[in-house]
C-alpha cells in the first residue's frame, strides 16, 4: 500500500512540537536525521495499515469479525461462561459436605445460641383468677359451676342469642348445607345466604353495598389496612380498643391519637397536620378519623355529631366502629350514626360485630360501593380467611330481621341502662364511668373505685373480691376485663357490667344494693 505523501511531515511536526525548548530563543533547529525521517515514515505507514484493518470494512472492525465467523468465538465464550455459573456451588460452607460436626463443636454453637422471644417481653401481668366454668344459658341466667346467676355480662343486648326462631332457622340451614363452607370467599366458599345477608345488611343500613367477615376480630384488622398505607394518617381515640390498634399497626399508616372523647384535642390534631402538610408541601394522601360508637373499654358514647362536623370540615374520612350500638342506638336500631343524626354515608366506613345485638359471630363493613368492591380484593380476612358457617349467616339475617321490628327491645336497653347508671351513681366508693348525659344510653357500664389504692394489683383485688361477693350473696355474675399488655394503655380495673333488654328493674336496684353492701362489708378489711 502506497504511504500519502504529507503523512510523514505530518508526522515530522507532531514530533518537533513534541520536542523540548531550546535554551536560546534567537537559535534556530536543524531538520531531521534522514534514518529519524525513515523511522516516522514506517511508523506512519503501520498506522495507517492498523487503521484499515480496524476502520468500518476493515478485517478487525467488529462488523467484519462477526462477518468472518467471529461470532463463533463469541458464542462459545458466553457457552463456557454458562457452563461456568451453573457448576459453581450455591453456598461455600466452611466445612466440606461430608464433614460433620464433632460433639464438641455442637456443644459450643449449642451454648452459644440465644432464642429469640416470640412476643415482647412483660415485665408483670395481673394474676388471673381461677376460670369459672358456664355450662349452659337460660334466658337472661346462666349456669356457672353448678349455681344460676343473672348473667350481666352477655352483651347479647336483645336477648336474641336464645330465641327459639333463630335456632330452628340454624337448624334447617345445616341440614341443608352443613356446617362448612369449603374456603375462603372468593374460592368456593360463597354460598346464596352470604349474598343475601350482605343484600339485608344494606337494605337496613340504608347503604349501597356491604361485606361479610367470618371473624369480628380480624374485621378492623382487615378493613383499616385495605384502605391506608404508609403515605397515609389515621388519627383515633387513644381509647379504641384493640382489634382497631391492630388495623391500624397492620395498615402502616401514620397514626395519631387524641385524648379520649376531648373534640378539643382532636380539632387540634387536624389543625397540625393541615399545618405540617402545607409547610413540608406533602403530596396528597388518605386521611381517616377512627373511632367506636360505644368504646369496649370505658363503655361511653362517642359524639359523632361534633367529630363528623370536624371529619368534614378538614376533609377526613370517618371509620365508625357500631359493634355496641347495632341494635341498641337509634329509631331503628341503625347504630349511633343514626342516633346522631348522621345520613346513610355520612360516616365513610361502617363496620360492626355481629356477636351482639346479632346473635351470630362474624363481622361486617358497608358504605359505598366502591368500599366494599374494594375489600373483595384487599380485605386479608375476606381473601384469606374460610368464609363464614352457612347457619350463622342465616342466624344473622334473622336477628336482624328482629332487630329492625323491635323497637320495644331498644326501649328496654335504653331505660335499663339509665336506671342501673342512676343507681350506681348513688352508691359511695364506687365511680361510674361516662359521667356526660348522651353516656346514659350506654348499655355497658364500667366501675371504679373512687378511693382507690395507688397500686393496680391491689385495686384489682378489691374489686374481684367484691364481684365474688355479689355473685355468692346475690347470684349475680359480673366481670373484671384484663388490659392486654400489647394494647396502647391499661384503663385501669374496673368492673364491666352490661344491660339487656331482659334485665328488669328489680334486678337492676338489687344489684347497685348488693354491690353498695358488698362494698360496706369489703372496705372493714382493707
Amino acid at each position: 500500500m502506497a504511504l500519502p505523501a504529507w503523512l510523514p511531515h505530518l508526522v515530522a511536526a507532531a514530533t518537533l512540537a513534541l520536542l523540548p525548548p531550546f535554551a536560546a530563543a534567537d537559535a534556530v533547529p536543524s531538520p531531521p536525521s534522514p534514518d529519524i525521517s525513515l523511522r516516522l515514515a514506517a511508523l506512519g505507514e503501520w498506522l495507517w495499515e492498523l487503521w484499515e484493518l480496524i476502520a468500518p470494512g476493515g478485517k478487525l472492525h467488529p462488523a467484519g469479525f462477526l462477518e468472518h465467523k467471529g461470532h463463533l468465538v463469541v458464542e462459545a465464550l458466553l457457552v463456557l461462561l454458562i457452563a461456568y455459573l451453573v457448576w459453581q456451588p450455591r453456598s461455600s460452607p466452611s466445612k466440606k459436605a461430608d464433614e460433620r460436626l464433632t460433639e464438641k463443636e455442637i456443644d459450643q454453637l449449642c451454648e452459644e445460641w440465644q432464642p429469640e422471644p416470640l412476643c415482647p417481653e412483660i415485665e408483670s401481668f395481673p394474676e388471673v383468677e381461677k376460670p369459672l366454668l358456664a355450662t349452659s344459658v337460660l334466658g337472661h341466667h346462666i349456669e356457672v359451676d353448678g349455681e344460676k346467676l343473672l348473667n350481666m355480662v352477655s352483651t347479647d343486648f336483645l336477648g336474641l342469642s336464645t330465641s327459639e326462631h333463630i335456632k330452628d332457622v340454624c337448624r334447617a340451614t345445616i341440614n341443608k348445607y352443613g356446617v362448612g363452607s369449603c374456603g375462603p370467599r372468593g374460592f368456593y366458599g360463597t354460598v346464596d345466604v352470604h349474598l343475601q345477608l350482605e343484600e339485608s345488611i344494606s337494605e337496613f343500613m340504608g347503604t349501597q353495598e356491604t361485606i361479610i367477615y367470618s371473624y369480628d376480630m380480624a374485621t378492623a384488622a382487615s378493613v383499616l389496612p385495605a384502605f391506608a398505607n404508609a403515605k397515609d394518617v389515621i388519627v383515633c381515640d387513644e381509647a379504641v380498643h384493640y382489634p382497631i390498634q391492630n388495623g391500624c399497626t397492620l395498615s402502616r399508616a401514620k397514626v395519631l391519637k387524641f385524648k379520649h372523647n376531648d373534640m378539643g384535642d382532636l380539632e387540634r390534631l387536624l389543625v397540625k397536620v393541615a399545618a405540617e402538610d402545607k409547610k413540608l408541601r406533602k403530596p396528597l394522601n388518605r386521611r381517616f378519623i377512627v373511632v367506636e360508637a360505644i368504646y369496649h373499654n370505658t363503655g361511653e358514647l362517642a359524639p359523632l355529631d361534633a367529630i363528623h362536623a370536624l371529619a368534614a370540615k378538614h376533609k377526613y374520612r370517618l371509620a365508625v366502629d357500631e359493634s355496641l350500638a347495632i341494635g341498641v342506638l337509634g329509631p331503628k336500631g341503625r347504630g349511633a350514626c343514626e342516633h346522631f343524626g348522621l345520613p346513610p354515608g355520612g360516616a365513610e366506613i361502617v363496620f360492626a360485630s355481629m356477636g351482639n345485638a346479632l346473635a351470630s359471630a362474624g363481622g361486617f363493613c358497608t358504605g359505598a360501593r366502591e368500599v366494599a368492591d374494594h375489600q373483595r380484593l384487599a380485605g386479608q380476612g375476606y381473601c384469606f380467611s374460610a368464609s363464614q358457617p352457612p347457619y350463622l349467616a342465616t342466624s344473622a339475617r334473622a336477628a336482624l330481621e328482629a332487630v329492625a321490628g323491635d323497637g320495644e327491645g331498644r326501649r328496654q336497653v335504653a331505660k335499663g341502662a339509665a336506671q342501673l347508671r342512676r343507681e350506681l351513681g348513688r352508691v359511695a366508693g364506687l365511680e361510674v364511668v361516662g359521667s356526660h348525659e348522651r353516656d346514659l344510653l350506654s348499655p355497658v357500664v364500667f366501675l371504679r373505685l373512687k378511693d382507690a389504692p395507688e397500686s393496680s394489683v391491689e385495686a384489682r383485688r378489691r374489686l374481684s373480691e367484691l364481684a365474688d361477693w355479689v355473685r355468692r350473696r346475690q347470684r349475680v355474675l359480673i366481670t373484671i376485663p384484663i388490659s392486654s399488655p400489647i394494647e396502647w394503655r391499661d384503663w385501669g380495673p374496673a368492673i364491666r357490667i352490661v344491660v339487656t333488654a331482659r334485665h328488669g328493674e328489680g334486678e337492676l336496684r338489687g344489684l347497685a344494693k348488693g354491690l353498695e353492701e358488698g362494698l360496706k362489708e369489703l372496705s372493714k378489711k382493707w
